[in-house]
This record gives structure tokens, C-alpha cells and sequence, in this order.
């Protein structure tokens, strides 16, 4: 119960209103509890904390559309490794079993795929010293509370990096690179997004209902939240089904 009136306060604002809330309250918080992106993140958290169990709540941390099935007519999810909790590897302790599922899914199939894809775009091969094998083997058998401790990740490493670099260079608020496909799709970007996103084109492709689609791309417009991510995974499908119809013999 108490979950659920969390989830209904939360959203009570937009992300909007309460990344304004935040940026008037940010001269009160430490440097490190600084957040970039508040609102979208507590939304977030509003959608985890409704979770039945565990699992459920890791799909939701990982998965953009809860209910992808409900896109695509008489469609039924395809079990992977994260969907499917039976195939995972027999780890009691949830946080090292979300460590597991990081290693073996979100790094493999996002950002190393990010990274070979920036640096192979300019012809640079990469390493990743961090997945040398010796560092990997040591690293899964470091207990937990050298892991995380006093609410603080990344313990050990920070240890160690604090013999060489001043802590004030580890200290800071983690910035991203990512961009502002949220403001995006409201501006410059909404006339494309509005073609592809239509009923009509929707419908005509054949792959997905129109309803549910619709329904947050209103949203987003609206300001209600930022569906960025589900948007966009819908978009890039469009704008490829587009470009192989334009060259179907």
C-alpha cells in the first residue's frame, strides 16, 4: 500500500516540475547526491516501486515498455535471459544477481555495442581494461561490502584511485553524453516524429496498434512525462520500414 502512494505522489508532477523543484533545492544538497535528470529518474522510481517481486523489478530498470506484447497484435514476448528468471545463474543474493544480469546482458548488448560502434565509426579499435579476464575473475570474487559500503559504489576502486588522483576529480556528479531526444521530439524534430507516429502509418504498417503509441506520444507532447526511450524504439523501427518500402522493387 505504502508503495503505491508513493508511485501516486511522485507523479503527482511532471518530470519537469520536479527537475524545477530540484534545480531550487540543489544549493542544499552535497555535490555527490547531485542528480542530472531528477524528474525522469524519480518517475522511474515510481514505476519500480509498484513491482510484485525482485525480478519484475529488474525488467522495469532495464526495459523501456513494460508490456511490449500489448504493442503488437496476437504478439507474445520472446524469453531472454532477463525476462526469464529460471535461466539465471543461482545467485541468492539479489544485488550480486543484478551484478550478474548487468555483466552477461546491459554490457554486452548496449555499451560495449555503443562504444565499438563510436570508435569503429572513426576506425579506432578499443580496449576496455576493466574486462581484462584477471580483472573480471578478481573482481566477482571481492565481497560485497568491499563492493558497496556506507551507501556508497565502487568502494574498492575509489580506495585505490585515491593513492593517485585527488578526490575532488572522483567526487563529482557522473555526467552522461547522452542527448535531448525528449526536447527533441518536441521541436525540431516533431514534424518527423508526427509522420512516422500517425494512425495512419502506423496502421498501415501492419506491426503495431496505433492506441497505445498514440497515447504516449500525446503524453510526451503534453509535458505529462518523457517517454523518450519508448518513442524512440518505436521510431527507428518506422523510419526502417519506411526506407525498405521506398526501395521494394
Amino acid at each position: 500500500m505504502l508503495r503505491h502512494i508513493l508511485n501516486g505522489s511522485i507523479k503527482i508532477f511532471s518530470p519537469q516540475a520536479w527537475d524545477l523543484i530540484f534545480q531550487f533545492l540543489n544549493p542544499l544538497f552535497p555535490a555527490h547526491i547531485k542528480q542530472r535528470n531528477a524528474g525522469d529518474k524519480l518517475h522511474k522510481l515510481a514505476g519500480i516501486l509498484t513491482s510484485k517481486n525482485p525480478e519484475k523489478m529488474y525488467l522495469r530498470l532495464a526495459s523501456h515498455w513494460d508490456s511490449p506484447e500489448a504493442l503488437i497484435p496476437g504478439s507474445k514476448e520472446v524469453p531472454t535471459l532477463p525476462t526469464d528468471s529460471k535461466n539465471w545463474a543461482d545467485i541468492e543474493d539479489f544485488t550480486r544477481a543484478i551484478m550478474y544480469l548487468d555483466m552477461v546482458c546491459y554490457l554486452p548488448d548496449d555499451i560495449l555495442v555503443k562504444l565499438d560502434r563510436a570508435s569503429m565509426g572513426v576506425s579506432l579499435e578499443t580496449r576496455m581494461p576493466f574486462l581484462d579476464h584477471h580483472v573480471v575473475e578478481f573482481a566477482c570474487k571481492v565481497p560485497l561490502n568491499m563492493k558497496i559500503r556506507n551507501n556508497q559504489g565502487k568502494w574498492l576502486l575509489r580506495q585505490v584511485l585515491y593513492k593517485y588522483i585527488p578526490k575532488e576529480m572522483i567526487e563529482r556528479p557522473k555526467m552522461g553524453f547522452a542527448v535531448p531526444i525528449d526536447s527533441w521530439l518536441r521541436g525540431p524534430m516533431r514534424d518527423w516524429a508526427e509522420d512516422l507516429l500517425s494512425s495512419k502509418r502506423l496502421k498501415e504498417g501492419g506491426f503495431f496498434k496505433s492506441e497505445p503509441i498514440r497515447k504516449i506520444w500525446q503524453a510526451h507532447l503534453s509535458g505529462r512525462g518523457n517517454y523518450q526511450h519508448h518513442l524512440w524504439n518505436v521510431l527507428m523501427f518506422q523510419a526502417w520500414l519506411k526506407d525498405q518500402k521506398s526501395i521494394t522493387p
